[in-house]
């Protein structure tokens, strides 16, 4: 859908400025934010194959047009589905070595169990299984063996990229996971990039070892993606202090994120959610982010996306790291519509992307897109668009096809039959009708079309802990002590201020399964920039 650039006043040179940029399937977005925080200028531009040259293009935009001296921005934010996409398309991936700590207890089976010849392929063939592993309680099922694991590095010299250590019960006691990246990097060499599985995923081994596998593949990925946003920035006088997007709703620094770089992967919906709060000023709510492309829905929770409570399928590979709650469907701005013999329509999911200008009814083109209907039916203006190259009644058809779609997937994420105040963001939400079943409220905020570039501005870095503890061992109190500590402690590492650091939320979780009075708690904390 076509921007439709705010007011925006001549810059101020006492005003301390961040950009926020979101890089989606179709378009790229950047706002310029100020110290306050209020969007001054933002920019929609397609995206290109090569990503890099439409973030350029977005800057470019954004400060011809605002005004902006580029040495008074000092925060840049970035959003990117580079992650995404290596994996999907399996493509500029590095090689991986994996070593299991889990010999003899996890032998039955093999490490990277159900993935694809295509990606293993484009990881490599380098997986072990070394001697050791732990209880659920950080007890030892098997001593490590050192020169084992010695063993095992000589074989991969050469041959790999990066080396992801993933043990039994690790995020418990990571010891073991510590030891054998001390040893990798003893025989390999000091500069051989580790990631360890206590630090990616959270308690169930094979979903934990994919992620760690996959963060491996990904860090040259995220390597050439900061070195590209850098270049970038630099090539119009910005120096800026650089962040990534996580997929949670917040930033990491740009080095924290060269080691974690899977934390990026759905972040495009959880910046859409973020911004949608911070432009309605509504902590609670369901979000509807409708782009180009697709319709994402998420639920805002005190201010942050829900995060989903299930193992997620990332590119054909089930995973356990966080990822937001979100529910796509094929509805954008974009969205072909088809029409059949006997007067029935057909919405998506497929989309003309970028080529809507060329290729919609109202532009002269010869497909029936539902931004064709938006127009017809006076809910979205044009200029220069012919809406009486549309029929009406087929326009009407196709509003109720896409009314029933979008309701549908709001009563799914809900929680209970109640009606929930709605917020509508993205450039295609014009295609939205004023009321929706199961909609108390429907908001559609100033800037609704950058939500996503400046949830990505708006600078709250966050840190997580999730942990199994004995209550044999530790008073309760001790142990949500330890844990709001462990994730302030990360928090801070991503680059918060540690005087801002808060505790966001706290859950405690009985494992009846293990004995021991075992408590799984999940702690996340936040603070500002």
């Amino acid at each position: 859908m076509k921007a439709n650039l705010n007011n925006f006043s001549t810059a101020d040179a006492n005003q301390v400025y961040r950009i926020g940029i979101d890089v989606g399937g179709t378009n790229t977005d950047a706002a310029l934010l100020d110290s306050d925080l209020r969007c001054v200028h933002k920019v929609k531009v397609h995206t290109t194959a090569d990503v890099n040259e439409g973030i350029v293009e977005a800057v470019r935009q954004l400060l011809q047009e605002s005004g902006v001296n580029g040495a008074d921005i000092r925060y840049a934010m970035l959003g990117t589905t580079h992650c995404t996409n290596a994996i999907v398309e399996r493509k500029h991936l590095g090689r991986v070595g994996l070593i299991r700590i889990g010999a003899p207890a996890t032998t039955a089976v093999p490490p990277l169990a159900g993935w694809d010849e295509s990606l293993i392929a484009a990881v490599g063939q380098h997986r072990y299984i070394a001697s050791g592993g732990y209880e659920y309680d950080g007890r030892t099922i098997a001593n490590l063996d050192e020169v084992e694991i010695a063993e095992i590095c000589r074989g991969m010299n050469g041959e790999v990229d990066a080396v992801a250590v993933c043990g039994v019960f690790a995020p418990v006691n990571r010891e073991q996971e510590k030891r054998v990246g001390e040893i990798v990097r003893e025989v390999l060499g000091s500069n051989m990039p580790v990631t360890f599985s206590s630090e990616i995923g959270s308690i169930g081994l094979l979903e934990r070892e994919n992620a760690s596998v996959l963060n491996a593949a990904l860090l040259q990925v995220i390597a050439g993606v900061v070195r590209g946003f850098e270049e970038a920035l630099n090539g119009f006088g910005i120096n800026a202090q650089l962040y990534i997007c996580q997929n949670d709703g917040t930033l990491m620094k740009s080095d924290y994120a060269l080691r974690y770089p899977i934390l990026t992967i759905a972040c495009g919906p959880t910046n859409s959610i973020r911004g949608a709060a911070h432009l309605s000023g509504l902590s609670d709510a369901l979000v509807v982010d409708i782009g180009g492309t697709t319709t994402d829905i998420g639920v805002l929770v005190q201010g942050f996306p829900r995060q989903s409570s299930a193992a997620v399928d990332l590119g054909g590979i089930r995973t356990n790291f966080r990822m937001p709650d979100i529910l796509s469907i094929g509805l954008g701005g974009g969205t072909i519509v088809r029409l059949d013999d006997g007067g029935g329509v057909t919405v998506g999911p497929d989309s003309v992307g970028y080529e809507l200008t060329k290729r919609a009814h109202i532009f002269g083109g010869d497909t029936l897109t539902t931004t064709d209907v938006a127009v017809k039916l006076g809910r979205a203006v044009w200029p220069g668009t012919n809406a009486d190259a549309v029929d009406e009644a087929v326009c009407r058809k196709v509003d109720a096809v896409m009314q029933q779609s979008l309701e549908d997937a709001i009563d799914r994420m809900k929680t209970s039959a109640d009606p929930v105040d709605v917020i509508l963001v993205g450039g295609g939400s014009l295609l939205v009708p004023e009321k929706l079943a199961g909609a108390s409220r429907i908001i559609r905020p100033d800037n609704y079309d950058a939500a996503n570039a400046i949830g990505a501005a708006l600078g709250e870095v966050s840190g997580e802990s999730e942990r199994i503890y004995s209550l044999d061992d530790w008073s309760y109190d001790d142990v949500i002590r330890d844990a709001k500590q462990s994730a302030m402690n990360e928090a801070t590492a991503a680059g918060a201020n540690p005087e801002t650091v808060q505790i966001v939320s706290v859950e405690d979780i009985p494992i009846a399964y293990l004995p021991g009075n075992a408590l799984l708690v999940k702690v996340k904390a936040a603070g500002k920039l």
